[in-house]
C-alpha cells in the first residue's frame, strides 16, 4: 500500500506519492481549491487509484514550534480528511519546505509562473520524504 503526502496550500492542494515500498516519494499532479466537495472527490479518486493507505499532512509550525493561524487551518483539514476518507491520517513539521521546494527549483529555467503552479507538489514530495525518511 502506498503513502500520499500532501501539502495543503492557499490555491492548491500539493500531493506526492510512496513507491510501493515506501522508500521514495514522486510528485503528483497538484490539486486546486475550489470547493470542498471538488478536492475531496478528487483525493478519494487519487486514493482509490493509487491504492492508498496512510496519508501525511504537512504542517506548518512556527519557528518557534507553535501552531499559528496557517497550521490551525491546516488542522481543520486534517479533521475533514478524517471524517471524509476513512484513512489515518498523520501530520509532520514541514517548516520551511516551501523555501526548500523553490531553492529547488531555483537552478532550472522555469518562469516563475510555473515554478508558483510546481511548489506545492515539490513541498509535497519533501513533506511525505521526511515521514519515510523517519520511517525507516
Amino acid at each position: 500500500m502506498r503513502i500520499l503526502g500532501i501539502d495543503y496550500g492557499e490555491k492548491r492542494i500539493g500531493l506526492a506519492i510512496s513507491d510501493p515500498l515506501g522508500l521514495t516519494a514522486q510528485g503528483l499532479p497538484t490539486i486546486e481549491r475550489v470547493t470542498a466537495e471538488d478536492y475531496l472527490q478528487k483525493l478519494a479518486d487519487v486514493i482509490k487509484e493509487k491504492g492508498v493507505s496512510r496519508i501525511i499532512v504537512g504542517l506548518p509550525k512556527s519557528m518557534n514550534n507553535t501552531i499559528g493561524k496557517k497550521a490551525e487551518e491546516v488542522l481543520e483539514f486534517v479533521e475533514v480528511l478524517k471524517s471524509n476518507l476513512n484513512l489515518p491520517v498523520v501530520t509532520v513539521d514541514e517548516r520551511l519546505t516551501t523555501v526548500r521546494a523553490y531553492k529547488a527549483m531555483s537552478e532550472t529555467k522555469m518562469s516563475l509562473r510555473k515554478k508558483q503552479k510546481r511548489v506545492d507538489m515539490i513541498s509535497a514530495q519533501f513533506i511525505l520524504q521526511s515521514y519515510l525518511d523517519r520511517k525507516e
